[in-house]
């Protein structure tokens, strides 16, 4: 399975071309936890020296966004390394902020003109209904007349159809194309041809212009949006397709972006900073000329893991045959190498999950903690289930005590299972309210899932009463499976994944007797 999950694939074209620079990539220095949101972050001269020098060996030019935290540094460093800048200007709702945004952009584009070759004057001002076309249209007239190079404003290319008054006023149109954002998303293989077809479009629609590319990309991490799926082959096919596109055609485009932004998960997900051509800790290249591209590069690490894994579960149920010698069916081994296999398989899918889609103190500790107990979930299922051990209800663990108490596994081992439910729980409930962010945990979830289930199934008691805590969760699990499953569509198989995760653990509520 991990031989088929890693296999690689060689590009007709490598995303970075060593013997051909970018035209242009949008570029944002911040690192780690440094952030655009926060007024006291400053980004240092030798941070931005650093990444344009890196640059400057893959790209002829960067399209920045900001004159703030710092960035003003970058027309003059840039020069430096012989990069060309487009310089952007941030507009926002406040108007003593977007005054200093202009000055500033104005006092560079004067000091710098052989190096700032466009000024952009607002970004996605409209998507954000941040201030009227008016006055953004009055704005542009009044940077136009300040200075001598090319000005233009930036947007989704939907709002571009909307407000078409603002050709008027800018030196070219520069348009957003993302296929993974768009309103019905666009699946990876067909990415390049959408951008292309756009592209084509805006020409028609608005004859007397250039149409500049400034954004387009693909996320190489994330959650599916129907069937536009992030991942590290499809963004380098998609970037690799566009490239070869606009060389072959000869339009300009700018690719979204250079480095990872991480601080962005917290704004939109793991998708937001996942985008970059470079890992924004290490400013390693993903995807270095000439070596064929893997979504998990780490797999032989990953398969070694979830073989351990798989030892370790096969010997818990051992250990406890050795302990209380008994004769186990043989359904109970065959559920034993099921929940052994699921967890040696996505073990790394769920562990590599877990490292790009953690972001700040608590995201670490949800989804550390999921995986933790979805390691443990399938070792203590094991000796479970070889024992005849039916799984702990809610009642006996948290409920008043009788005269039998429970032995300290069994306690451990109902200790993974409310821990479970509460994180599953809180998943569940985020893709009914707010969905659009959330990652799809199918891989811990599943590794959680298939023991209790197999529990539930082979060691339930024949009689008892079932109890009200479970019957609630499974409610709530099942309409949540539901609701997202309709959602998201039938395309998004991370989606129906996790909704199939959702079900088997109702059913497993569902069918708990105490």
């Amino acid at each position: 399975m991990w031989w088929w999950l890693a296999t690689p694939i060689n590009l007709v074209r490598a995303p970075i071309d060593p013997n051909a620079k970018l035209q242009c990539i949008a570029y944002a220095p911040f690192r780690a936890h440094q952030t655009s949101e926060s007024p006291a972050t400053q980004v240092s001269r030798e941070q931005i020296a650093e990444d344009l020098a890196q640059l400057a060996k893959i790209t002829d030019c960067v399209r920045t966004y900001a004159t703030d935290l710092g960035l003003d540094q970058i027309p003059e460093l840039a020069a430096k390394v012989g990069l060309k800048v487009i310089q952007g200007i941030w507009l926002g709702g406040d108007p003593q902020k977007n005054a200093t945004q202009i000055s500033t952009g104005i006092r560079l584009a004067r000091q710098y003109p052989g190096t700032i070759i466009a000024l952009g004057v607002g970004n996605e001002v409209m998507l954000h209904r941040a201030m009227t076309a008016s006055d953004l249209a009055a704005i542009i007239r009044s940077v136009k007349a300040q200075v001598t190079v090319p000005v233009t404003y930036s947007d989704v290319w939907e709002f571009w159809l909307r407000y078409r008054e603002l050709q008027d006023v800018v030196d070219f149109i520069t348009i957003h194309i993302h296929p993974y954002w768009e309103n019905d998303p666009v699946p990876a293989k067909f990415a390049a041809a959408h951008v292309d077809a756009i592209r084509m479009r805006m020409a028609s629609t608005f004859p007397g212009k250039e149409v500049l590319i400034g954004e387009t990309g693909w996320p190489s991490e994330g959650r599916m949006r129907r069937s536009a799926l992030p991942s590290r082959i499809n963004q380098a096919r998609v970037i690799s397709e566009i490239l070869d596109r606009a060389q072959r055609e000869n339009f300009r485009v700018i690719l979204f972006e250079a480095y990872d932004e991480s601080w962005k998960q917290e704004l939109e997900g793991t998708v937001g900073g996942s985008w970059g051509l470079f890992d924004s800790v290490q400013r390693m290249l993903k995807y270095p000329p000439g070596i064929p591209v893997s979504n998990y590069p780490l797999w032989k690490l990953q398969l070694s893991s979830g073989m351990a894994l798989a030892v370790l579960i096969f010997g818990a149920a051992w250990l406890t045959l050795r302990r209380k010698p008994r004769q186990p069916r043989l359904v109970s081994w065959l559920a034993v190498g099921i929940s052994a296999t699921t967890a040696g398989i996505l073990f790394g899918v769920a562990a590599q999950k877990m490292f790009y889609e953690s972001y700040g103190a608590g995201s670490w500790l949800l989804w550390g903690t999921l995986l933790v107990v979805a390691t443990a979930s399938p070792v203590f299922g094991a000796s479970a289930l070889v024992s005849g051990r039916a799984p702990p209800t809610f009642l006996e663990l948290l409920g008043p005590k009788d005269d039998q108490s429970l032995s300290l596994l069994t306690l451990l081992h109902g200790l993974v299972w409310i821990v479970a439910i509460v994180i599953t729980t809180q998943t569940a409930v985020g893709f009914v309210f707010d969905p659009r962010e959330k990652d799809f945990p199918f891989a811990a979830l599943t590794m959680v899932a298939v023991p209790f289930a197999a529990m539930a199934l082979l060691n339930r008691p024949k009689k008892g009463i079932r109890p009200m805590a479970e019957s609630i969760f499974a409610g709530v699990f099942l309409v949540a499976a539901i609701y997202a499953g309709l959602s998201e569509g039938a395309d998004n198989w991370q989606s129906l994944w996790t909704c199939a995760a959702y079900i088997l653990l109702a059913v497993t509520l569902w069918r708990a007797r105490a």
